[in-house]
């Protein structure tokens, strides 16, 4: 069983990877982000990133910095087949994934701009801010000395595979195709 771990910068191209890896090589996904949803709706929060952020940084602090992807693993580990857990956020989330045999991080940027046009499109509910606040998030998000709470230039720095998705589809698509040649050997 391979897992792929995903991180990156907001709106480079995380959900594009996924939607190769399942369509393409039979991936199953596993998402961070849903599982906050779900309890950003157990506990009656508007969904957005402040509830995103609010909820995972709490959750982690109650159990451990790596307790969200940790159940994520222990459903694919249940399910047997190569997964991806989509949206590393935290040191302790890559910490605790090292551990598992066959774990590779992949991490996904892109020009901010670009980004930014790629969520506007997208339209989902932690989308729709706008240029000034996607940045605020960003940087909130990019660094931070509690383990609890995102690090995400931690985590980029942490990965195995790092791609560039400034150009096409086609461009991102072959970048996959070359890490998992590397990853399947």
């Amino acid at each position: 069983m391979i897992i792929i771990g995903i991180t990156g910068t907001l709106g480079a191209g995380k959900g594009t990877i996924v939607d190769y890896l399942v369509a393409r090589k039979g991936y199953t996904h596993y998402s961070v982000r849903n599982f906050l949803i779900q309890e950003i709706e157990k506990q009656g929060l508007p969904v957005n990133r402040d509830s995103m952020v609010k909820v995972g940084n709490a959750l982690r602090t109650m159990h451990c910095p790596s307790y969200i992807t940790d159940c994520l693993f222990e459903q694919a580990k249940a399910n047997g087949t190569n997964a991806i857990i989509e949206s590393i956020r935290t040191e302790g989330e890559v910490l605790s994934l090292r551990n598992q045999p066959h774990f590779y991080l992949l991490a996904v940027d892109a020009d901010a701009r670009l980004r930014y046009q790629r969520i506007r499109l997208r339209q989902s509910e932690t989308d729709l801010v706008s240029y000034e606040e996607f940045i605020a998030n960003e940087q909130r998000e990019m660094h931070n000395t509690d383990p609890n709470k995102q690090n995400l230039s931690r985590c980029i720095s942490m990965a195995d595979f790092t791609l560039n998705n400034n150009a096409d589809i086609a461009r991102l698509h072959a970048q996959i195709e070359q890490i998992l040649i590397q990853i399947e050997q």
